[in-house]
């Protein structure tokens, strides 16, 4: 139900003209339609960890005419990160790992610096783009590059009315995100005793829908 409304919004943007903005557009996540991934792939199991809703937190400011400057920050509490199994779960937020118990190894936090993107955001166009930014796990900040795709969507003040009920505005950014990092780069070691059911590699994916303040 989720991804049709957001792929009914898409439709909507791209019977819309281009839109130029005057000046940066501060946008907030809208935690119902975002949601973040953590995989990592051994020999003999894959983890993936999920969460959504109120576990992603964040809000970004982007000119649509001018994305290349966009920044911004996302937040994704690993408090609430789900794997399957609640005793990995538990685990996973002690030494030595996150150690979720410190308020500031709480947040897996992206900040946004620059975009490589070409052009102007158009409304209804899905368009790649590499986002460079700040990833901090366990408050050790790493530069990292995520492959990403942006959509615009604009609405009209009519259609923009018919969708607040689902959160949405007449400015709505969806942005999928993909980008590595590994436990050892971030000061955590796999013990030698999972080697083969934990892998050092992290993949992190997102999905996140972001709509005017």
């Amino acid at each position: 139900m989720k991804r049709s409304i957001v792929c009914s919004l898409v439709g909507l943007g791209l019977a819309l003209p281009a839109f130029a903005a005057a000046e940066p557009i501060s946008f907030k996540l809208l935690p119902r339609y975002s949601y973040a991934t953590f995989k990592t792939d051994a020999p003999l199991e894959t983890v993936v960890g999920h969460t959504a809703d109120a576990g992603v937190q964040g809000g970004l400011t982007v000119d649509p005419a001018k994305p290349q400057a966009a920044s911004g920050t996302v937040k994704i509490d690993m408090n609430v990160v789900r794997t399957g199994i609640d005793k990995r779960d538990a685990d996973m937020r002690t030494k030595p790992y996150l150690e979720t118990e410190v308020e500031a190894n709480r947040w897996v936090t992206f900040e946004v610096k620059s975009v490589e993107i070409a052009g102007p955001l158009q409304p209804g166009a899905t368009v790649p783009a590499k986002v460079h930014g700040i990833l901090t796990v366990k408050q050790k900040p790493l530069t990292r590059v995520a492959d990403a795709t942006v959509t615009y969507i604009k609405l009209t003040p009519e259609q923009a009315e018919a969708q607040k009920r689902f959160g949405f505005t007449t400015d709505n950014i969806k942005v999928r995100a993909k980008l590595a990092t590994t436990f050892t780069d971030h000061g955590m070691q796999v013990p030698q005793l999972l080697i083969l059911k934990l892998a050092n590699d992290i993949r992190i994916e997102t999905d996140l829908t972001f709509v005017r303040q």
